[in-house]
């Protein structure tokens, strides 16, 4: 009995490199009916706070090379069939605001805009809610992970989780991994617990530093820093300018005593 064989055929290889054109372009969600903005207020007056100088001392103080985006309570939005997440801070860096804000598209981070994820968010826990199996340390864990936010960060000012008022996740791989180091390496950025004032309120303050543990100055800060320096430098000057007049009169009366003897010089 004879076989009957089907020929092989050998594939044309092409060493033509692929262009973008070659790969099918994600679809463009439809944002019509996309709530971008529900109203909610903010939770208290301390987190509210505690967002405003967070944001405010990057603006004045993260010296980074790229431009950045920070953030108080926007939606951000990382999958088209998903509501979006709402962090208390968030901070996006290489990325740019759109000049033209008038397209709902613009107006809160897509991260199909933007093209990235942002580098890191912080949520503020004011409520008992957040707990182990609720929001900050449970579903926001998650959602976060799959929103790719390189590091998740959680502060309980009123220790509603426990002991530990600072909690700082690291994304690695797919799920979050909490680290022991508040040095934020790929970021170049740091966070401390700092103790002072802040628009008259005295409190336990989360803040920015860098690798020192010095904290990001917000803009009065900066402003009472260089008084402070502007002070010190004029008190210098009137301590120098002091005890040149004690020399020269010193100088002046040991010349009138040396002209009284009859010594000319």
């Amino acid at each position: 009995m004879t076989q009957s064989l089907t020929p092989q055929i050998t594939p044309e290889i092409s060493s033509r490199k692929p262009s973008p054109d070659d790969f099918e372009k994600p679809a463009i969600p439809d944002l019509t009916n996309v709530t971008i903005d529900n109203s909610e207020p903010v939770d208290n007056l301390i987190s509210e706070k505690q967002q405003r100088l967070l944001v405010s001392s990057l603006y004045s103080s993260f010296n980074v090379s790229e431009p950045f985006l920070a953030t108080a309570n926007v939606g951000l939005f990382y999958a088209a069939n998903k509501p979006p997440l709402v962090p208390d801070i968030m901070l996006s860096l290489g990325v740019t605001l759109p000049e033209d804000w008038s397209e709902k598209k613009d107006q809160s981070y897509f991260t199909w805009n933007f093209g990235k994820s942002p580098e890191i968010v912080v949520e503020i826990v004011s409520n008992k809610v957040g707990n182990e199996l609720g929001n900050e340390l449970g579903t926001k864990l998650k959602d976060y992970s799959q929103a790719r936010v390189g590091y998740y960060v959680v502060f309980d000012p009123f220790h509603y989780l426990g002991k530990p008022n600072l909690y700082i996740y690291q994304l690695k791989g797919i799920n979050y991994q909490l680290i022991s180091t508040n040095w934020l390496e790929e970021i170049g950025l740091g966070l401390t617990i700092w103790e002072g004032e802040f628009e008259g309120k005295s409190y336990q303050w989360l803040r920015w530093c860098d690798e020192q543990g010095q904290i990001l100055l917000i803009g009065d800060e900066k402003v009472a820093l260089e008084k402070q320096r502007a002070d010190q430098e004029k008190q210098r000057a009137d301590e120098e300018k002091q005890r040149a007049d004690q020399e020269r009169k010193r100088v002046e009366y040991l010349e009138e005593i040396l002209r009284s003897q009859g010594i000319n010089f």
